[in-house]
């Protein structure tokens, strides 16, 4: 199932591919619908609170912007450093034609260039068109582009992919989709959390949730030059729980009912320590009346590239932290 989501191409505005998965991944567990959106919806109808598991199920990627009269194709992007693009390879548009990530080779770059990155203005995707009007053929403006990278084990327990951010989320979502709670449940996949939460939004106020539990693949700084308040996450560490970013703070008694499950429960897990960035709570706990939210998040390092590394121990530990949460109905305790 991971291997299925991650290699599954859509980028922020263009969910219909992950969309069409997520629906057959979900199918035999509850009420599905979608909305203007694009937002995907799996409700399992109960008693007592409302309790919405999010996951957003866009990931960062590129657009075609302008194609030049050398065939090479021009491109915007959002969410990517363009020091991890060049020579990656990739998919363009919905025929997914194969491109890569060029630039000036190392040997024509004087020595000013060696010192600085190469911004996205000056990369550009090659997919082999010999003139504009060949490359028209096979692509438009406005095609979307996405990383092409074929998930995988690998190492001792880890695993890599693209868009484990937020495909890991997902999954956790379907998990908890199999089973039963003593709560009216909602299963939300939603769009545009990549661009600013937009589907959070429209999801908030459709749901109106009493609490909501946002499922994510996380920023894992734990590399050799950084000290251990640097690190925002440790692969495999265990689940990261949040208690603040730049777009929510955890209401205290949610974070301690959070805290103390994984305690009882023996799970393994982390506070995350970064406070940048944001995820779909930012959106869902300022929306309507307001609601209780908190993240339960998989560290991943090199996120927002083309391939980020995970840990399985953290996430079926994630998976373990939310059924322990939701089974033992702590959510009654804020």
């Amino acid at each position: 199932m991971l291997g299925r989501l991650s290699n599954t191409m859509s980028v922020s505005g263009n969910e219909k591919e992950i969309r069409k998965l997520l629906k057959e991944l979900a199918a035999p567990y509850g009420e599905i619908t979608t909305d203007t959106m694009g937002n995907l919806y799996v409700h399992k109808p109960g008693k007592g609170k409302r309790i919405m598991a999010c996951a957003h199920m866009d990931e960062v990627g590129m657009i075609v912007k302008g194609i030049m009269e050398d065939g090479l194709l021009a491109y915007t992007a959002i969410g990517i450093d363009s020091r991890v693009c060049v020579s990656k390879r990739v998919v363009v548009g919905p025929d997914k034609v194969p491109g890569v990530i060029g630039a000036k080779a190392i040997h024509l770059q004087r020595r000013e260039d060696l010192d600085k990155s190469i911004p996205h203005g000056e990369l550009f995707v090659d997919i082999g068109a010999e003139s504009r009007e060949d490359a028209l053929k096979y692509v438009s403006v406005g095609d979307y582009i996405s990383f092409d990278t074929e998930f995988s084990y690998f190492g001792d327990g880890r695993m890599k992919g693209k868009a484990l951010d937020d495909r890991l989320g997902c999954a956790v979502v379907l998990e908890l989709l199999r089973e039963n709670y003593d709560c009216d449940f909602y299963g939300v996949f939603t769009v545009q959390e990549e661009v600013g939460m937009r589907g959070a939004m429209a999801a908030a106020y459709r749901v109106e949730p009493d609490l909501a539990l946002i499922f994510e693949g996380t920023t894992a700084n734990d590399m050799p030059e950084c000290e251990g308040h640097q690190h925002v996450t440790k692969v495999g560490q265990g689940p990261a729980i949040s208690m603040m970013d730049g777009a929510t703070i955890v209401n205290p008694k949610l974070f301690k009912a959070m805290k103390q499950t994984a305690e009882e429960a023996g799970i393994p897990y982390q506070v995350r320590q970064g406070t940048k960035g944001g995820t779909d709570a930012g959106a869902i706990h300022k929306a309507g009346a307001g609601a209780l939210a908190i993240g339960i998040s998989v560290p991943c390092r090199y996120i927002h590239g083309p391939v980020s590394v995970a840990s399985v121990s953290d996430f079926e530990n994630a998976v373990a932290l939310a059924k322990a949460f939701l089974g033992k109905r702590k959510f009654d305790e804020v």
